[in-house]
């Protein structure tokens, strides 16, 4: 098949909706497929570029002032250029990511080229108001805004998907006029569970070899809620000796270390900034387990690679997560912002080496229902069904 995937956010920028559309674009390509993807380009100019074996179609953009790594496409600005991209891409399918510039505009040109086309859903507004400062009641607005412009688009596709049963259900509710398939982002399996320790990113980043370590992968942003994990730290280190590694970048670092200081902590965390895709999976095996306390996750990428490395996760009780970690089994669940729940869930997975095995074997065992070849499979077949309905 000839499939085009169409995404308001790809390489290099850094967030969850863009590695999906990565890995999705990398493994049907490695599959047989014809793949090519429209984004925004890097600068006011379109540009077009092969990245892991697909040719990427930038069109032109320009820069947020808050939120400078990601750009947009104005319609106005871009709209001819996504036609033309798309007519001379002339797909069998089209693949939506988001109903923002990209996402509408391709919508638009596959309508009037007569191309069929589906959708899956990342957006999440809660990840993206804050960054405007707004008053409480204008964030709300805006939230129901965003999901009127979510429906206004998805609703004119042939097919809808979403990582989660839960992320499914949240916008069937809000009204969607389709059924909204659960098709799980999936996870390279063979290349986070792998046989090398890590040890050697103890000295790279600095993190103490003897200590016991908890580990966030992602953003340092508000919605992450990173602080309550901090505060969790203070309160395990009064009786484990125990080291939190955050890796990734964001505009809180500062915040965060300053928080460190004033717990009297700062020497038992290590900010690692960006980890290169070469060291990510052997920094997973460096850790004794996972923590993650951000509300608004429609499934968790870097959720489900700590469990592809064998690690406990404690994870916060909100939105998708619980899919991932069953209380108990896996990890713990804790209510939002308790830090003293996360100290004690981690605490007694850091003193309990037997429990921590149990733990990470089902991990491994939950996991393995999410291998990105069953997701492309899924995908693949969705993909058969919308062309045949169209063509029928």
């Amino acid at each position: 098949m000839r499939i085009l995937i169409a995404t308001d956010t790809y390489y290099p920028s850094v967030n969850g909706a863009s590695y999906f559309a990565q890995r999705l674009a990398a493994m049907l390509a490695g599959r047989g497929h014809e793949v090519s993807v429209i984004a925004p380009s890097q600068s006011i100019r379109n540009d077009i570029f092969v990245h892991d074996g697909v040719t990427v179609y930038g069109v032109r953009s320009i820069g947020i002032p808050i939120y400078p790594n990601f750009r947009i496409s104005p319609l106005f600005l871009a709209q001819s250029s996504i036609t033309a991209f798309v007519r001379k891409i002339n797909p069998d399918i089209i693949h939506i990511q988001n109903h923002f510039m990209i996402g509408k505009g391709v919508l638009m040109a596959a309508e009037k080229l007569n191309i069929p086309i589906m959708g899956t859903n990342h957006f999440m507004p809660e990840n993206l108001v804050h960054y405007l400062h707004f008053p409480k009641f204008a964030e709300e607005q805006l939230k129901r805004y965003g999901w009127r412009k979510f429906l206004e688009v998805y609703s004119r596709l042939s097919v809808v998907t979403s990582p989660t049963k839960t992320a499914a259900e949240l916008i069937e509710k809000l009204g969607l006029n389709k059924e909204v398939v659960a098709v799980s982002c999936g996870i390279d399996l063979g290349r986070f569970n792998v046989r090398n320790d890590g040890s050697y990113l103890k000295d790279k980043y600095g993190i103490p070899p003897s200590r016991s370590v908890m580990l966030y992968v992602g953003r340092l942003d508000k919605e992450k809620r990173i602080e309550a994990i901090v505060r969790a730290l203070a309160e395990v280190a009064k009786s484990v000796d125990a080291h939190l590694v955050l890796a990734g970048v964001g505009k809180l670092r500062a915040s965060l270390e300053l928080l460190a200081e004033k717990l009297g902590i700062q020497n038992r965390i290590t900010f690692t900034g960006f980890v290169p895709d070469a060291d990510l999976p052997n920094l997973y095996r460096v850790a004794d387990v996972f923590v993650i306390a951000g509300i608004a996750e429609l499934q968790s990428i870097v959720t489900m690679e700590a469990m592809a490395s064998g690690l406990p996760v404690v994870a916060v009780n909100a939105m998708a997560l619980p899919e991932l970690v069953h209380d108990g089994e896996n990890g713990y669940l804790f209510p939002d912002g308790d830090s003293q729940a996360i100290a004690e869930r981690v605490v007694k997975i850091l003193k309990d080496p037997k429990l921590r095995s149990g733990m990470s074997r089902k991990s491994l065992e939950i996991i393995r229902a999410h291998d990105i070849n069953k997701t492309a499979e899924q995908y693949e077949s969705l993909y058969r069904k919308a062309i045949a309905e169209h063509n029928s």
